[in-house]
């Protein structure tokens, strides 16, 4: 009878804790993030997969092949290659190539590179079903990365609008720039012109 009477009293004190907890955070403001159109706040000492550096003054990047990262990894998981341009001191990278799923994000990689040409990279949302898209080649994503820059710095004619019309030349006075000529300009060229 006492054993009955210690489980139902264990039982309640149980049930009563929880349901005191469950209604505390009831009246609380909610937390719930809506991912994606909401993200939290990434620490800022997050360890995302690793990235190659460009170097500001040259654009390149500032790997130059001394294969440092490769041999520190405990994992095997960086392959780095590279070339000797002609008349260079140093060699610059051609590929270099991590693959994510054998990486344990130790950090021994960017401890071991003395001149900081790899960093942790800030990217968190990787998702995949196919193993292939975690061996990726930094070279080649620092490559991409530069020529969206360039792109979006100088747009071509293509990016411009398909059909737009060449702005009129009041509009490109208001832009900052240089007028095109008016054909009244070169009738006054024209004799001296036919003179010679």
């Amino acid at each position: 009878m006492k054993n009955i009477i210690a489980e139902v009293y264990t039982g309640l004190k149980s049930l009563f804790i929880g349901m005191r907890i469950t209604l505390g955070q009831f009246f609380l403001p909610t937390v719930t993030v809506h991912y994606p159109h909401e993200t939290l706040k990434i620490p800022a000492r997050f360890r995302g997969h690793i990235e190659l550096v460009r170097d500001p003054a040259t654009g390149l990047p500032k790997c130059f092949v001394c294969k440092l990262c490769e041999k520190a990894c405990p994992s095997d998981c960086i392959t780095v290659e590279g070339i000797k341009p002609e008349g260079a001191k140093r060699k610059t990278v051609t590929s270099y190539r991590l693959d994510f799923t054998k990486c344990s994000l130790c950090g021994s990689c960017v401890e071991a590179c003395r001149d900081g040409a790899i960093r942790f990279s800030r990217e968190y949302n990787l998702a995949s079903t196919k193993k292939d898209e975690f061996v990726m080649d930094l070279f080649q994503r620092l490559e991409a990365e530069r020529r969206a820059a360039e792109k979006s710095t100088n747009p071509g004619p293509s990016q411009t609008g398909s059909g737009s019309l060449p702005p009129k030349p009041a509009e490109v006075v208001a832009a900052g720039a240089v007028p095109a000529p008016d054909a009244g300009q070169f009738k006054t060229l024209a004799p001296s012109l036919e003179a010679k």
